[in-house]
């Protein structure tokens, strides 16, 4: 599986386990609604930057967020 795909994967059930909409997530993130679309469908790779950003808004660290990343991307049901 793409890292972008997998990283969309694993901000969408973070910020809904949170309780946020996208808006919501957005203004927590300091990034625009429509960029955290982009980034949940995998359409985009975020920056170093975007991923500080995501983790702090989500209350974890970048490390552990981009740990389960690639937890999604080695998931037997995500090969191939």
């Amino acid at each position: 599986m793409d890292a972008g795909i997998a990283f969309g994967k694993v901000l969408r059930r973070l910020r809904e386990a949170a309780g946020l909409t996208q808006e919501q997530f957005g203004f927590e993130a300091d990034l625009r609604r429509t960029y955290v679309s982009i980034l949940e469908l995998g359409q985009q790779q975020p920056s170093l930057t975007t991923i500080f950003k995501v983790s702090q808004a989500l209350n974890c660290s970048p490390g552990s967020l981009l740990d389960m990343v690639s937890e999604e991307m080695a998931k037997p049901d995500n090969k191939g």
